[in-house]
C-alpha cells in the first residue's frame, strides 16, 4: 500500500500513466465504449462499477493536465443535442477540470465519429463502469515542474 493515493488507482494503472509523456492523451470511456477494438492494441485498463466523474477524479489527482494545449480535456458530445448541452456525466468532468485549476471552455466537446479518431491516437483507455450514454472523456498529460 502507498498513502495520499487514490485507492482507484491500481498498480496497472499508475504504472500506465506514469509511462505516459508530455502532450500524450488518457482517455476514460464507459462501459459501452468499445475500447478493445479502438484501443488498436494499445493498454486498456478496467475499473468496472465506477461512475466516469470517480474515475476521472482519480486520474485527475495523479495527472498533471497540458498547460500548453488550448483544450487539454474534451468529452464525448451528445449526437443532436444543442451545442452546450451536457450530461450529468459530462458536467462532472468539466467541473473536475475546473477544479484543477482551468477554465470550462478548456474542455472541448468532440462529436462522436470526431471523438472515436481522438481515441485511437490515446496512449491509454481507461474503461469505466459509466453507464450513461456518451460517458466518455479524454485528458492531455502536462509536465510537473520541480
Amino acid at each position: 500500500m502507498l498513502k495520499g493515493l487514490d485507492p482507484l488507482l491500481t498498480p496497472e494503472l499508475l504504472m500506465r500513466l506514469c509511462a505516459m509523456g508530455h502532450g500524450e492523451w488518457v482517455a476514460v470511456v464507459d462501459a459501452n465504449f468499445t475500447a478493445d477494438f479502438l484501443s488498436q492494441g494499445k493498454p486498456v485498463v478496467r475499473l468496472p462499477g465506477h461512475s466516469l466523474e470517480r474515475v476521472s477524479r482519480a486520474v485527475l489527482s495523479v495527472l498533471p493536465l497540458a498547460t500548453d494545449v488550448a483544450q487539454p480535456a474534451a468529452y464525448m458530445h451528445a449526437c443532436r443535442t444543442a451545442a452546450d448541452f451536457r450530461t450529468p456525466a459530462q458536467q462532472a468532468v468539466v467541473d473536475g477540470v475546473v477544479a484543477e485549476g482551468f477554465q470550462p471552455e478548456q474542455v472541448e466537446p468532440v462529436e462522436r465519429f470526431a471523438f472515436y479518431e481522438k481515441i485511437k491516437a490515446a496512449s491509454l483507455i481507461v474503461q469505466s463502469g459509466e453507464g450513461s450514454a456518451y460517458g466518455n472523456a479524454a485528458f492531455c498529460k502536462g509536465v510537473i515542474f520541480f
